[in-house]
């Protein structure tokens, strides 16, 4: 697994696949977008639509991970990032999306893609 633009490798037989996500590729972009209608997009279509959304376009949320919102280097970050963090009760950060009129924390959001591309593919 990569970070930025992971891929997903299985094994079928003796021989290490990796598979292709929902577009076809071998690998995906990061990146988790939530619509104005509450769907959610991950890699390239959010990547795409962040331009007409960006504030509910997440990216680069690798950076927070055992970081604490006060720090410098997190403060830095949300300075160029579109979306929103706000401090959890524990200090440590979380994106807060606007999600049909409500703000939602989210704490973790790289899950998805790595859990629903090989359910996916097991099934077929």
């Amino acid at each position: 697994f990569g970070t930025t633009n992971p891929c997903i490798p299985v094994m079928e037989g003796k021989t290490v696949r990796v598979i292709e996500n929902a577009e076809g590729n071998r690998t995906t972009p990061s990146v988790v977008a939530f619509t104005k209608h509450g769907e959610r997009l991950v890699g390239l279509p959010a990547k795409r639509q962040a331009v007409v959304n960006p504030q509910n376009t997440v990216f680069g949320f690798k950076r927070l991970i055992g970081r604490q919102y006060k720090d410098k280097e997190v403060k830095s970050d949300q300075e160029h990032w579109p979306f929103k963090l706000v401090p959890r009760p524990d200090g440590r950060p979380a994106v807060e999306i606007d999600q049909e009129g409500k703000p939602t924390l989210y704490v973790s959001l790289s899950l998805p893609l790595r859990s629903e591309v090989p359910c996916a593919y097991m099934t077929v």
